[in-house]
């Protein structure tokens, strides 16, 4: 989810916004319109509208205070948080590493639904205190806004929806809220976070089954006790399910590939002696006696036995043919305070986990200043593959 666009800010955090997150928008503003509207008969089209698109935007605000809870108690916990990304199922903190013990998992899961369901009930109590008791707009939300303006037709819809979408997330699906609880009390039961992934991702598959074949069934007319029946909410739920089964795969396969590279130093898979290019090389030069008959595609630059940067060949590709002459690898390369580096001591998770969080294709390993290799995607890859029997085990 790295398409979309960055929105700004939040405690240090950065917000993005995932090109799909726009599909849900349109979706949901549509679908208030159309409940606003049918329970609310005197509402003009514009009032209609007008609440729809409020209420939208202010949903998938609580989704961002749901995400930011998890990202501020991870950060406290020491782990680095990249950016929170809101897309077509909701938000996503991106983590930069696994919580270091079942108990910071724990918390980091639980605070998200614990912020939505506090929220909720916040807001549900604060119009059940203007129109009567809360039981009521809890059991039924849309009857309950009959007869409400506008301003409490929001917020009792903001508040049902925020507490639905922490109970949801407690679902003990991996890697939902709910199954990260369950792989923290399984982690903290075996003390291998291995197994409890495998145990808690089982558990998000057969959830995820479930979900599947409950929303082909409502896609069929039967009904399903809270979700109800119909094309349009069987396709979704079996879409959530098909999700929910992926993501289960693949948080499993991140949690294995990090113990495979474990205690692998980068020194063992890291490129030494790359080929190297001075800034004062022309770019004409650089692919004609160095990109061409290699298969190198990264060149550290090398000043008087200094690093002053690295020349990729999409670099070179941002330069047109008739300039590679005139155009010299300085000009061309990302200079050396802009790049994330890697020692040829640290573990090859660490490596791959600064190579995904800088989104490159390689790292150079220095030691003290001076380079010693270089760490490429390819070569961990290469790794794995060769690994791949322990990975299965």
């Amino acid at each position: 989810m790295r398409s979309g666009f960055r929105v700004g800010k939040i405690f240090g955090i950065e917000i993005r916004v995932d090109w799909s997150w726009l599909v849900i928008l349109l979706l949901v503003i549509w679908n208030l319109s159309a409940t606003f509207g049918e329970i609310h008969h005197d509402w003009r089209a514009p009032l209609v509208w007008g609440t729809s698109i409020i209420a939208a935007f202010l949903f998938f605000a609580s989704v961002l205070a749901h995400e930011l809870a998890h990202s501020l108690v991870a950060r406290a916990r020491g782990i680095p948080v990249r950016d929170i990304t809101l897309f077509l199922f909701g938000g996503v903190s991106d983590l930069q590493r696994e919580p270091a013990s079942p108990g910071a998992e724990f918390l980091i899961a639980i605070v998200g639904p614990l912020t939505s369901l506090v929220l909720g009930a916040f807001l549900v109590l604060l119009v059940g205190a203007s129109v009567g008791p809360v039981q009521d707009a809890i059991a039924d939300p849309a009857q309950a806004a009959a007869h409400l303006n506008p301003l409490l037709t929001l917020l009792i819809w903001l508040g049902s929806i925020n507490i639905t979408l922490g109970l949801f997330n407690m679902i003990p699906g991996f890697p939902l809220d709910g199954g990260r609880v369950l792989r923290s009390i399984l982690w903290a039961a075996t003390g291998n976070l291995r197994r409890a992934t495998r145990w808690a991702a089982g558990v998000g598959q057969a959830i995820a089954w479930i979900m599947i074949f409950g929303g082909i069934t409502m896609a069929f007319g039967a009904q399903i006790p809270f979700f109800g029946t119909g094309l349009g909410g069987g396709l979704w739920l079996a879409f959530i399910g098909w999700f929910l089964n992926t993501a289960s795969i693949q948080s499993y396969q991140q949690v294995v590939v990090h113990d495979v590279l474990a205690g692998v130093p980068v020194s063992r898979m890291m490129r030494q002696d790359p080929p190297i290019c001075e800034p004062a090389c022309t770019v004409s030069s650089l692919v004609h006696e160095h990109i061409l008959g290699t298969d190198a595609r990264a060149f550290p630059v090398v000043d008087a036995g200094r690093i002053v940067g690295i020349v990729t060949l999409d670099d070179v590709r941002r330069v047109v043919r008739e300039a590679w002459d005139t155009t010299s690898v300085g000009d061309v390369m990302t200079p050396a305070s802009r790049l994330v580096v890697v020692t040829p001591e640290e573990e090859a998770s660490q490596g791959l986990e600064k190579l995904t969080s800088a989104d490159v294709r390689q790292l150079l390993v220095v030691r003290d200043g001076e380079l010693v290799g270089l760490l490429r995607r390819v070569d961990v890859i290469k790794w794995l593959q060769l690994h791949a029997e322990s990975m299965r085990g």
